[in-house]
């Protein structure tokens, strides 16, 4: 095993935070996980008698994030690595889902994010030495009907990781993008907030996507705890990547896209090339 680290967890009640406590915890690590209420605390807590500490916090109080990690620096000791995992994914043919969907979408999925790594980096800068995972999703490169709010707030959290890593690679800070496939989370059944149908023009392409998407859950291909340990090897490399896909369905889907990309720039090339000069 790599030497033991303190990690800090966004939304460890479910899914992958939930996955990679317990496998960081088996690792010999120290776990601080952050739920959303208090009763939430000692399931958590019940991990292991001394290494799984549990703090209440909602991503969305960007003025209580500071003094949370003040706290735990002060309190528990140094933040060796930032994993925001927490998230949630909206569902809802963009012109019937309302503004504040989205608002909320991006409030959890990419400022809460923000904020969590700000707080941690004056600290990690200071020891020259850190890792931030942002948990983002295939979504955050691909896209399909019904969850432009979702994608949107990945594609967001995908861009501000690259920049980030560029910023505090000097100081000895990584940065890792965390891009999941389809896993046997919660993530498309009660944690996905869906917003209602609305306009009968929409049905024909949307309704097969969300019920093949709920007849989907539970049943997908990718193994969160096996997640939860590529994510480990990740946190003990020296020279981690910038962005990690997980999952064969992302490998694949991802790798359509680009070539697809690539394409269509070949295809419209002459009319790029002609807007210089």
């Amino acid at each position: 095993m790599t030497s033991s680290k303190r990690i800090l967890i966004t939304g460890v009640s479910s899914g992958f935070g939930l996955a990679l406590a317990r496998e960081a915890l088996q690792a010999g690590h120290t776990v601080i996980g952050t739920v959303r209420r208090h009763d939430a605390c000692p399931p958590f807590e019940h991990l292991h008698p001394t290494r799984a500490i549990a703090r209440v916090l909602d991503v969305t109080d960007s003025a209580a994030i500071p003094a949370l990690v003040e706290g735990i620096e002060a309190d528990i000791g140094a933040i060796d690595v930032l994993v925001n995992n927490a998230g949630y994914g909206q569902e809802g043919i963009l012109e019937e889902s309302p503004l504040q969907d989205m608002r909320q979408q991006f409030d959890v999925n990419v400022f809460g994010a923000v904020a969590m790594a700000k707080a941690v980096l004056p600290y990690m800068r200071a020891r020259r030495a850190g890792h931030i995972l942002n948990i983002t999703s295939m979504g955050g490169f691909i896209t399909m009907p019904g969850i432009a709010y979702y994608c949107g707030s990945k594609f967001a959290l995908e861009g501000i990781s690259e920049v980030l890593g560029k910023e505090v690679q000097p100081f000895g800070i990584h940065v890792t993008a965390v891009a999941p496939g389809s896993f046997r989370t919660d993530w498309a059944g009660r944690s996905m907030v869906r917003a209602p149908r609305s306009i009968a023009d929409y049905d024909a392409l949307f309704d097969p996507i969300r019920q093949a998407r709920e007849a989907k859950s539970g049943h997908q291909l990718g193994d969160p705890a096996k997640a939860a340990r590529a994510m480990l090897q990740v946190i003990a490399s020296d020279a981690p990547p910038a962005h990690l896909l997980l999952g064969s369905d992302a490998l694949q889907l991802v790798r359509d896209k680009l070539a697809a990309m690539s394409a269509q720039i070949d295809a419209w090339e002459a009319l790029t090339r002609s807007t210089d000069g």
